[in-house]
């Protein structure tokens, strides 16, 4: 049976996570800790568990073998470095950081202490992007050299969103920082290692100023460019998503998947059967501390996604094209 101290129910995903770990027979969860007193408190209440004030104290707890990683996104560092040290394993929403140079503190972490790591990329694990990558490893699609992907929603506009979300000081950048991860570790997964990066966000109603409406355009080192779409001013938002190559291309709309292949005479058709989806990251995380396999979503994948997120805040600061690192 694995342990877990949830940490911090700042994020919205944070309720998600909890209901996973109540549905597996092999975890628990058993202690609560919070920066917020008093949303502690309640959510340790909510699920029958004890809270702790102090984050030490919650790690040095007997049943405490791990820890999901729900804080404001700029604390991920003072959590998860504390956790990797006290030998905890970890699981985090994304991002695993704002900047690249607390990423690499805690990747350092987490590699000195031996722990098991994983990321939530629910994205990766959808039958959607595993037919894309099956298609690019198989060849179907000649050379790939353009992948759009939308994904919007209206959390801004119709105030659902907690008004804590856009708070920079937490949560360290708006639309993109938040939903646009997405677009941009599907693009890292299919595309590889990014080599110039240029940004286009503006705040339309979301508080505080912070980006409600994003675009990156990025070049990858195979000269596919990746037009990367977010905001959280969309009711209609028509999430989309474009794979083009040179001999053939997979889109999607709304969730209706065509494609057309190098091998197929007759165009555009309906795949008869998609992938199936990959374990959802929580069952992978599990799976390698109580089994010892692989975990896909790992520290690699992680930091190329801070890198991406860092420069592309940083390419709509300077509003100019910004290379990545060789």
């Amino acid at each position: 049976m694995v342990n877990i101290l949830m940490l911090s129910k700042w994020h919205v995903h944070a309720k998600d996570y909890a209901r996973q770990i109540q549905e597996q027979k092999d975890a628990r969860i058993t202690c609560v800790w919070d920066d917020d007193t008093a949303r502690s408190e309640a959510w340790a209440q909510e699920l029958g568990v004890p809270f702790e004030a102090d984050l030490d104290k919650a790690l040095s707890r007997a049943d405490v073998d791990a820890v999901v990683v729900d804080t404001p996104t700029t604390q991920h560092k003072y959590v998860m470095v504390k956790a990797a040290k006290a030998g905890k394993h970890i699981f985090t929403e994304k991002a695993l950081a704002t900047t690249m140079a607390d990423a690499r503190e805690i990747a350092e972490a987490i590699q000195a202490s031996g722990v098991k790591f994983c990321i939530s990329y629910p994205q990766l694990t959808s039958p959607l992007v595993q037919l894309c990558k099956q298609a690019i490893d198989e060849g179907l699609l000649g050379n790939i050299h353009y992948l759009r992907f939308r994904m919007a929603h209206n959390g801004a506009l119709a105030g659902w969103l907690p008004e804590y979300w856009y708070e920079v000081k937490d949560a360290g950048g708006g639309a993109m920082m938040d939903l646009g991860c997405h677009p941009m570790y599907v693009a890292s997964y299919l595309l590889g290692k990014p080599a110039r990066i240029t940004s286009m966000f503006n705040n339309n109603h979301a508080p505080g100023g912070v980006d409600d409406n994003a675009v990156s355009v990025v070049e990858f080192e195979n000269k596919a460019i990746a037009v990367l779409e977010t905001g959280f001013i969309s009711p209609y938002n028509g999430n989309c998503f474009e794979l083009l190559g040179t001999e053939g291309a997979i889109v999607s709309v709304d969730g209706q998947i065509k494609m057309r292949t190098k091998d197929c005479a007759d165009g555009w058709f309906i795949p008869d059967k998609l992938p199936a989806p990959l374990p959802m990251a929580m069952r992978m995380w599990l799976d390698g501390i109580t089994k010892g396999t692989d975990i896909p979503f790992n520290l690699e994948r992680a930091l190329r996604l801070t890198e991406l997120l860092e420069q592309a805040y940083a390419a709509d600061r300077e509003q100019r094209v910004l290379p990545f690192s060789k």
